[in-house]
C-alpha cells in the first residue's frame, strides 16, 4: 500500500501546466528579469511527495500563471524601465453620442478670404456697417454696428420726409447748422468705419502683395465715404453765405415792419407784393438805373400770380402823402434831368441826397405803391449782367422767340438770335431781354416778362440743387434786398405755389396807357381788374373800362379816394409802342 502523504492533497495537474491559483490583485514578478538561471527555481514549484521519481530527485512543476495588472499599467512600467522616448497614448474614442444644442456644436470657420474677398466686403461695410465684422466671426460688433445704422436710416427718413412736407425749412439757420455739424461728425465715423471694418477681416493674413492693393483700395475707400458728407457740409455753408445777402430782420427804413410769426408769416394779407428790379450799373452810367421793374402780385393761398410791368419812362409818378419826396415834388417827380423825370431815375436820385431821410429802395417802392395803388411789401434787384451769369448758372433757357433779334448798337451789328424754341445762354438772354434794335421800350418790356416766366417755370428744384454752388456764385454779386431772413422759409414754399400756378401779365403801355402824361386813376382800375381776374373772380362791369387794347379809353367811374394829379392831355412817348396789354397767362403770351 503507498505510503500516506505528510501534506494536504494538491489538485491534479492538467496539461503542461498545474492549476492557477486565485490571486487578488496585481503581483510582482518574482524572479528579477536579470537573475541568473539558478533563480529561475522557485520554492513554491517544488513539489514534496512520499513516493520519489525513478531518477530520485525533486520532481519540478510549472510555475502556476498569474494574472498581471492591466495592459494601460503595463505600458507606463515599461516606460519606466524600458530606455528610450515616451510613448504618445492612442486617443481614445468618444464615450457616447454627441450631445445636441448650441454650446456642443462645433465651431464653424468660412473659407480664407482673398484679396478680392477683403475689398469687397469692406466695400459692403460701408452701405451696410457691420458686415465685415459678421463675415470675421465679430458678431456681437457686427450686429451693434448694424443696428446702430438701422437708427440712424430711421430718423434720416424721418427727418427727409418732413423736409420735404416743409422744403422751406431746409433754409432755417438751425437747420444748416445742424447739416454742416451732422455731416462732419459723420464723415469722420464712415471712415473709422471702414478702418475697422478692414481690420476685422485681418489683411495680415493675405500675401505681401494682397495687403499693398487691399491697403491702397480700402485708403481710397476711406476718402470716398467722406464725400457726400463734404458736399452736403459745403451746401449748408453755400446757402449760409447766401444767406447773408438778405437782413436778419426788416429794414432798418421801414419802422412799421413787424416780426415775422411762423403761424401767420404774411400778416394776414391775402396778397402779398414784391417789387422785381433789373439793375444796370455799367461802367459808363453813374450810379444804378432801374432798367426793369415788375411788381409780382402773389396770392398767398393759390399762388396765382399777376405780373405789372412799368415802363422805365413812366414819367412824374407821385409819392405818398407821408413820403419826404412829396414835399419836394408835390405834384410829381420832376427832377432836373434831361429826360424830365423818368421812372428809372427815381433810386438814384434818393441815392445822391440822402438829406431828403429815403433812400433809393424805399423811394422807389413808394412811388410804385403810389401808382399801382397797391403797398409793395419787398423788392429784389438783380444787376443785369449777373443775372445773365445765374441764367449760366442752370444751364441757360429755353426761350420761344417769336421773331429775329437783332442786337449790339443801333443797326444790331453783334448778332442775330434766331426766331423758334431756342435754349439761350446768358448773355443772349440779356440781349433777348434788353435790345431795342428794330423794337421799342414796349416790346422789350414785353420780352422781359418772358425771361421772367421761363425763370420761374425751369428753375426747378433739381436744377438748383445741381448747380447750387454756381448760382451762389452769381447771386452773391447781383443781389439785394429787403426780404428778412426769417421769412425765407415761407418764401420758398410760396415760390413753389407759383411754380404750379397761374401768371398772368398787365403792362402800363400805348394806347392804354401813356407814359409820358399817364392817367394815374386808370392804372389803379387796371390793377384792381387783373387781381380781381387772378383770384377767379368776375370784374365789375365799370363804364368803358377794360384792359384790352380793343376797348376805348374811358373815363373813371367815380371819385377816387386817393385822387392823383393828371395831365391834360397825353403826349408821345419816346419810343412808339403798339404792343398788346390784354390779361393773358405767361404760357399763352410767350408761348411756354
Amino acid at each position: 500500500m503507498p505510503a500516506e502523504s505528510s501534506g494536504p492533497s494538491e489538485p491534479p495537474q492538467t496539461g503542461s501546466f498545474a492549476a492557477i491559483p486565485k490571486t487578488a490583485g496585481p503581483q510582482p514578478d518574482p524572479v528579477p528579469k536579470n537573475a541568473g538561471p539558478a533563480a529561475s527555481v522557485r520554492p513554491d514549484t517544488i513539489v514534496h511527495s512520499g513516493a520519489s521519481t525513478s531518477s530520485g530527485g525533486p520532481q519540478f512543476m510549472p510555475p502556476p500563471a498569474v494574472q498581471g495588472p492591466p495592459a494601460e499599467q503595463r505600458i507606463a512600467d515599461d516606460e519606466i524601465t524600458r530606455p528610450g522616448p515616451p510613448r504618445k497614448p492612442a486617443p481614445l474614442p468618444p464615450r457616447g453620442p454627441a450631445k445636441s444644442g448650441p454650446k456642443s456644436r462645433p465651431p464653424q470657420f468660412g473659407r480664407p478670404l482673398t484679396t478680392g474677398g477683403v475689398i469687397a466686403w469692406t466695400a459692403l461695410s460701408a452701405i451696410v456697417p457691420g458686415a465685415a465684422h459678421l463675415r470675421s466671426g465679430r458678431r456681437k460688433m457686427g450686429y451693434i454696428f448694424l443696428g446702430t445704422f438701422g437708427v440712424a436710416l430711421i430718423a434720416a427718413v424721418v427727418l427727409g420726409v418732413q423736409i420735404l412736407g416743409n422744403l422751406g425749412s431746409a433754409v432755417r439757420e438751425s437747420t444748416l447748422t445742424a447739416v454742416m455739424t451732422g455731416s462732419a461728425t459723420l464723415a469722420l465715423a464712415w471712415f473709422a468705419l471702414i478702418l475697422m471694418s478692414y481690420i476685422s477681416l485681418t489683411p495680415d493674413r493675405l500675401p505681401q502683395r494682397g495687403q499693398i492693393i487691399s491697403g491702397v483700395v480700402v485708403g481710397a475707400l476711406c476718402v470716398g465715404v467722406m464725400a457726400p458728407f463734404a458736399y452736403a457740409a459745403n451746401f449748408a455753408n453755400q446757402t449760409q453765405s447766401l444767406l447773408a445777402n438778405f437782413p436778419s430782420d426788416h429794414d432798418g427804413s421801414n419802422p412799421q415792419a413787424v416780426p415775422i410769426k411762423a403761424e401767420d408769416p404774411w400778416g394776414g394779407k391775402k396778397r402779398v407784393n414784391f417789387l422785381l428790379i433789373g439793375g444796370d450799373a455799367a461802367g459808363n452810367r453813374t450810379g444804378v438805373r432801374t432798367d426793369s421793374m415788375q411788381v409780382a402780385s402773389v396770392n398767398v393761398q393759390t399762388g396765382n400770380t399777376v405780373l405789372f410791368a412799368l415802363p422805365r419812362n413812366l414819367q412824374h409818378v407821385h409819392f405818398s402823402k407821408n413820403s419826404p419826396l412829396n414835399k419836394q415834388f408835390p405834384s410829381g417827380f420832376r427832377a432836373e434831368l434831361p429826360n424830365g423825370g423818368l421812372l428809372n431815375e427815381v433810386w438814384q436820385y434818393a441815392e445822391d441826397y440822402p438829406n431828403l431821410g429815403v433812400r433809393g429802395p424805399a423811394a422807389l417802392k413808394d412811388a410804385i405803391s403810389t401808382t399801382l395803388g397797391l403797398h409793395v411789401d419787398y423788392y429784389a434787384m438783380v444787376d443785369m449782367y449777373g443775372f445773365a451769369a445765374l441764367v449760366d448758372a442752370i444751364g441757360g433757357l429755353e426761350i420761344n422767340v417769336q421773331t429775329d433779334i437783332k442786337y449790339g448798337g443801333v443797326y444790331g451789328t453783334a448778332g442775330t438770335i434766331k426766331a423758334g424754341k431756342r435754349v439761350l445762354n446768358g448773355e443772349q438772354v440779356l440781349w433777348y431781354g434788353r435790345s431795342r434794335v428794330g423794337s421799342d421800350d414796349f416790346s422789350r418790356m414785353g420780352r422781359q416778362r418772358c425771361v421772367i416766366g421761363a425763370l420761374a417755370q425751369q428753375a426747378s428744384p433739381q436744377t438748383v440743387l445741381l448747380n447750387f454752388n454756381k448760382i451762389v456764385a452769381a447771386a452773391k454779386r447781383l443781389f439785394r434786398t429787403d426780404i428778412p431772413r426769417p421769412l425765407l422759409e415761407h418764401l420758398v414754399n410760396l415760390g413753389l405755389k407759383v411754380k404750379d400756378a397761374k401768371i398772368t401779365s398787365t403792362q402800363f403801355v400805348p394806347p392804354q396807357i401813356w407814359p409820358g402824361s399817364a392817367d394815374w386813376d386808370k392804372i389803379k382800375r387796371m390793377v384792381a381788374t387783373a387781381i380781381r381776374k387772378s383770384n377767379g373772380a368776375a370784374a365789375p362791369v365799370q363804364a368803358g373800362v377794360t384792359a384790352s387794347p380793343s376797348g376805348p379809353d374811358p373815363a373813371a367811374s367815380g371819385p377816387d379816394p386817393n385822387p392823383t394829379p393828371t395831365a391834360a392831355k397825353p403826349t408821345l412817348t419816346p419810343t412808339p409802342n403798339s404792343q398788346a396789354t390784354e390779361d393773358k397767362s405767361l404760357a399763352e403770351l410767350c408761348g411756354f
